[in-house]
C-alpha cells in the first residue's frame, strides 16, 4: 500500500493534472478521474512515466454513479485517501436573460453537486488519515469569479462562491479530525477553458497551472497547527475583483 494517496478529478489537464504532479513528485499514489477516457488516459500514461504510481478512472462528474465508482476504485487500490481534489469544473458565458436550462443545470451539477458528493464520499477515508497524521488535505478548486459577482460569468459566479461557503463549512466540521480543508481561487489560468479570453488577455501574461500546483506543495509542508482555509491567486495589478 501507498504510504500517501490522493484523488484528483478534473486531472487530465490544467490545473488538475499539475496538482495531480505536485502530489506525485511529493510521493502520493493518485487516482486521476476526469470525462474524457483518451486524454485522461495520455495523462495518466505521461505521468506513469516518470515513475509515478498512478490509476485512472473516467467519470461524467453530473453522474452519481460514475462518482462513486471513482472512489470505491480509489479505496480499492490504495486503501487510504490523504488528500482529495475536487477539481472538476465548467464555465459557460451567457447575458443572464439568455441563459440556458441545461448549461445552467450542467454548472450546478459539475461544479457544485459533483464536489458535494466527491467530499461526502471522501471524508471517512480523510477521517482515517487525519486520525493517523493530522495531516489530511481536502482541497477545491473555487475561482477569483466566486469572490464578487461576474457579469457574463453569472451561474459559473455564483457556484464558485458557493465552493468557498462548502470549503468554509467543511473546514468547520473537520476541525478536530486532521484534515485541512483550503479553496483554491485564481483568477485567468493558461487552460483551455480560458480559450475565450486569450484574444483580450494573453496566455503568456496569465497564472500558471504550475502556480496552483506550488501552491498545493506549500499545503502539504505546512504543520498541522496551521490551517490555510482560502488561496487567492491574481495577476500583477489585479484585485480579487478581476477573474
Amino acid at each position: 500500500m501507498a504510504q500517501r494517496a490522493a484523488i484528483v478529478t478534473g486531472g487530465s489537464g490544467g490545473i488538475g493534472l499539475a496538482i495531480a504532479r505536485a502530489l506525485a513528485e511529493e510521493g502520493y499514489a493518485l487516482t486521476l478521474s476526469a470525462r474524457r477516457p483518451e486524454k485522461l488516459e495520455e495523462a495518466g500514461a505521461r505521468l506513469r512515466e516518470e515513475g509515478f504510481e498512478v490509476q485512472v478512472r473516467a467519470a461524467n462528474m453530473t453522474s452519481e454513479e460514475d462518482l462513486l465508482a471513482v472512489f470505491a476504485a480509489h479505496r480499492e487500490k490504495y486503501g487510504r485517501l490523504d488528500a482529495l481534489v475536487n477539481n472538476a469544473g465548467v464555465g459557460i458565458g451567457g447575458m443572464m436573460d439568455q441563459i440556458e436550462t441545461k448549461h445552467l443545470d450542467m454548472q450546478l451539477a459539475v461544479n457544485l453537486r459533483a464536489l458535494i458528493l466527491g467530499t461526502r464520499e471522501g471524508l471517512p477515508m480523510l477521517r482515517e488519515a487525519g486520525a493517523e497524521h493530522r495531516k489530511a488535505l481536502l482541497l477545491n478548486t473555487a475561482s477569483i469569479a466566486g469572490k464578487g459577482g461576474q457579469a457574463f460569468l453569472s451561474i459559473y459566479a455564483a457556484t464558485k462562491a458557493a465552493v468557498i461557503n462548502f470549503t468554509q463549512s467543511t473546514a468547520k466540521e473537520t476541525v478536530d479530525a486532521g484534515i485541512q480543508c483550503t479553496a483554491l481561487a485564481p483568477g485567468f489560468v493558461d487552460t483551455a477553458m480560458t480559450d475565450f479570453i486569450k484574444g483580450e488577455v494573453g496566455a503568456d501574461s496569465m497564472i500558471q497551472p504550475s502556480d496552483l500546483g506550488e501552491a498545493v506543495r506549500f499545503l502539504l509542508h505546512t504543520s498541522p497547527n496551521c490551517h490555510v482555509p482560502e488561496i487567492v491567486f491574481t495577476r500583477p495589478g489585479e484585485g480579487v475583483d478581476s477573474p
